[in-house]
């Protein structure tokens, strides 16, 4: 059965104050245009999940920009400073996380884990808050597994039926991503009738694809 939906109808069905987990890195390789369209559609009150709140001008941080984000959990906001700006004034709420921390957070909820334990962050400000665990004289943080409601992931190719592949450094965050989402909607620049994408080349698997967006249909 082919996921293929529109690009508004895709955006249609995540409701203001939905979580969000977003792939991409610095804007390359994520769904630019399922973002765009969450910005026509006016989405608000987001919770964001990224690896980083991209440029003012490029990718989820457009979201930023247009007061779109209520809180944001990424480990950079440096090169966003409309980021910066929205979270001295306490217009957006920012949680800082380790990037491989957050990799792990995101990983630990797609597979069902209670948790990863980590000493990144041992002794300062990340440990704040959070149980602390020794084990063989060492000192670890339990960093607590991250879900969404949705995720919204960029694919190279994809097949009617959802399974996906990545370019490059897409498969950083993007497939980890679509593990740990209620609803997955995949946008995928190539999009092929079942059975040409090699078992072996997939790299996420239909099972876990709710939704699928061609670059050429609106």
């Amino acid at each position: 059965m082919s996921k293929l939906i529109s690009l508004e109808d895709a955006v249609a069905r995540i409701p203001n104050g939905a979580s969000l987990l977003i792939g991409g890195f610095m804007a390359v390789g994520g769904p630019n245009r399922l973002v765009d369209e969450l910005i026509r559609q006016r989405k608000s009150d987001l919770t964001i999940i990224a690896n980083d709140t991209a440029r003012p001008a490029m990718g989820l941080g457009k979201l930023v920009v247009e007061r779109l984000v209520a809180k944001v959990i990424t480990s950079h906001i440096g090169l966003n400073p409309e980021t910066q700006k929205q979270m001295i004034a306490g217009d957006i709420q920012v949680e800082l996380v380790p990037q491989g921390t957050l990799a792990e957070r995101i990983r630990s909820g797609g597979v069902g884990l209670g948790g990863v334990l980590t000493p990144t962050g041992v002794g300062t400000t990340v440990e704040e808050g959070k149980r602390t665990v020794e084990i063989d004289g060492k000192t670890y943080l339990l960093e607590l597994p991250i879900k969404a409601d949705f995720a919204l992931i960029a694919a190279k190719q994809a097949d009617l039926y959802g399974n996906l592949t990545y370019a490059l450094t897409a498969r950083n965050f993007n497939p980890i991503m679509a593990m740990a989402a209620t609803t997955v909607i995949a946008e995928a620049e190539d999009i092929v009738p079942v059975g040409c994408i090699p078992p072996d080349a997939v790299m996420t698997p239909s099972i876990l694809v709710d939704h699928l967006i061609s670059n050429s249909n609106r």
